[in-house]
């Protein structure tokens, strides 16, 4: 069975409450009960994380088993900072998608230019939870 790791990085935590004109009302709880109905339906396993420590991300990465297949990331501001978090996305040697619940376009110029999303097979920017979503399918259909 193929199991994908979604990764989420600073202040997903607050998901919810934090900007919700930007972010929506729906919490990290919300998304991933979202996640666990998708995968079941799919037939894969998903495991979640979240940290708003750059080093615990880092860990995480570094630390996943055998037998995932899959990362799904939203490294929130780290996308736009973070060689040290590409870094490990590259170094995993596992397909990753990374997802933006808002469109980072569309918004400040520093949020424009992601780091992270150049050692990934895609990048989902705008379509809110929808994103995730798309990338879990993505991952599971991929051999």
């Amino acid at each position: 069975m193929k199991k994908i790791a979604i990764i989420n990085g600073p202040n997903l935590d607050r998901l919810g409450r934090r900007e919700p004109e930007v972010y929506g009302r729906a919490t990290l709880a919300d998304l991933e009960k979202q996640l666990r109905a998708d995968a079941a339906a799919l037939g894969v396993e998903v495991s979640f994380f979240q940290s708003n420590h750059e080093g615990a991300l880092i860990d995480h990465i570094n630390s996943l088993e055998a037998g995932v297949t899959g990362i799904i990331l939203n490294g929130a501001g780290l996308t736009h900072t973070s060689v040290a978090l590409r870094d490990a996305i590259a170094g995993s040697g596992l397909p990753a998608i990374e997802v933006h619940i808002s469109n980072i376009h569309a918004r400040e110029e520093f949020r424009r230019h992601s780091v992270t999303g150049a050692v990934c097979v895609g990048v989902i920017t705008g379509l809110g939870f929808a994103g995730y979503s798309l990338a879990l399918r993505h991952l599971t259909q991929r051999s």
